[in-house]
């Protein structure tokens, strides 16, 4: 597995298009984290003035999924990557531009194997989701699995 994953950012923005819409950039992307940006638009605000909570969870879910792809790439002829569930906790009312950390819980290595054996194997992506002022606003656990093509 190669290391350079400098393609991944410019891959999410053409294969899903609501990360352009949202206006989703990407920082550090390794293939086992990656940082998602979202700035602060009053379009996308809530009732309260803060960034609406699907707001918040489409950029956990886009940096998890950007993580999988920087991790699972060379899986991508034989396997698709499908969130099986997720969960979010909302923390502080976020304010501000946003960031979102996306972490794989465990060796890439060890899912391939699974893949390889022929079982449909899943990951963790744990991501943390902090505001403008550098607080902890949201967390998401997102379970991806690898589903190999028939």
């Amino acid at each position: 597995m190669t290391d350079d994953v400098s393609w991944v950012s410019g891959a999410m923005t053409q294969a899903v298009p609501w990360v352009g819409t949202a206006g989703i950039t990407f920082g550090t992307i390794t293939p086992d984290r990656v940082e998602a940006f979202l700035p602060d638009r009053p379009d996308q605000h809530n009732h309260v003035g803060g960034p609406h909570a699907a707001v918040m969870f489409g950029l956990g879910e886009t940096a998890s999924g950007a993580v999988g792809l920087a991790a699972f790439a060379s899986a991508g002829d034989r396997a698709v990557p499908l969130v099986v569930r997720s969960e979010i906790h909302y923390l502080k009312l976020a304010r501000g531009d946003l960031r979102a950390e996306a972490v794989l819980t465990r060796p890439a290595a060890e899912v391939l194997a699974e893949l390889d054996d022929g079982r449909r194997p899943e990951f963790t992506v744990d991501v943390t989701i902090t505001d403008a002022g550098g607080v902890r606003t949201g967390a998401m656990t997102i379970v991806w699995t690898l589903k190999p093509h028939r």
